[in-house]
């Protein structure tokens, strides 16, 4: 189960047309940019190839864009933003709900601001919308437990605009959307994951490189690079396409010690998780 572990991408970048590149955790931490990922992928696009960034934000591209900016990633990095707020928004117009429930911090009401359905209480909703959690360093998805036991009463639907259980804010770790709607599924309820590691976050991706290249792009030709394994490499192994761990990111502990990968500890989580091992891994991409 242990992959190749690289300390240049450059060889392996030149195997491929189009990269599907996590974006947290790889291009940066929460605080601040990652220099040398940002040059690796400037130099993928330079050398001819489209980068395509897949985002679990529960944002629509242009807020995901402008809070790379403000990180200090380069926008050369980047040709296109795939992001779970514009595949919650376009579940949302495609299901035709007119009354939802966000649960989720004000941060994200701008999420809303392009759809037609109006945020009302529980009682009146037709449907759930998770964005996160209100208070993410005091709360964790148990926190919403008796809220959505009555929401499975009346067996309302969800939408989760970000799948990730969780995420690191330099040293901090604080849970996601995904966490609550981890809680909805052991309930029983019906829920639409908008984005990795399921399908339409590929799709649109997909979609949205072949229209930048000009044409159909075979599988083969396309790596996913991310730092986790529930999202990041499964969502690549399901969706067909070879993937790049990043090791620095959310399963830093998992996997590194004093600055390198141990082998041995990377195999446990790859098995322990039932993932397909990825083409290779390394600390960080540069």
């Amino acid at each position: 189960m242990t992959p190749p572990i690289i300390a240049s991408a450059s060889a392996l970048l030149a195997r491929y047309d189009v990269l599907f590149c996590d974006v947290w955790g790889v291009l940066h931490n929460g605080i601040a940019a990652y220099s040398e990922a940002g040059a690796a992928l400037a130099g993928f696009r330079a050398s001819g190839g489209t980068v395509i960034l897949i985002s679990n934000a529960p944002r629509g591209a242009d807020a995901v864009a402008r809070i790379l900016d403000e990180k200090g990633v380069r926008r050369d990095a980047w040709d296109a933003i795939v992001s779970s707020g514009d595949l919650a928004r376009s579940r949302i117009a495609e299901a035709g709900y007119r009354r939802i429930h966000h649960i989720g911090p004000r941060r994200d009401d701008d999420l809303f601001d392009r759809i037609t359905a109006r945020r009302v209480a529980m009682p009146e909703a037709e449907a759930l919308v998770v964005t996160g959690l209100e208070d993410d360093r005091r709360e964790t998805g148990e926190s919403y437990r008796l809220l959505l036991e009555a929401a499975l009463a009346r067996q309302l639907p969800m939408v989760c605009a970000n799948p990730d259980l969780v995420v690191h804010v330099g040293a901090l770790a604080l849970p996601c959307a995904g966490a609550v709607a981890a809680v909805y599924a052991g309930l029983g309820g019906e829920i639409f994951w908008a984005g990795k590691p399921h399908r339409p976050a590929y799709e649109r991706a997909l979609a949205a490189a072949s229209q930048l290249r000009g044409g159909d792009i075979p599988l083969d030709r396309v790596l996913a690079i991310g730092d986790a394994v529930r999202t990041d490499l499964a969502g690549a192994a399901m969706f067909g396409i070879d993937a790049l761990f990043i090791a620095l990111g959310i399963h830093h502990a998992d996997v590194m010690e004093r600055g390198h990968i141990d082998p041995e500890r990377l195999s446990a989580l790859l098995a322990a998780e039932g993932v397909p091992p990825p083409v290779a891994a390394m600390v960080e991409l540069k």
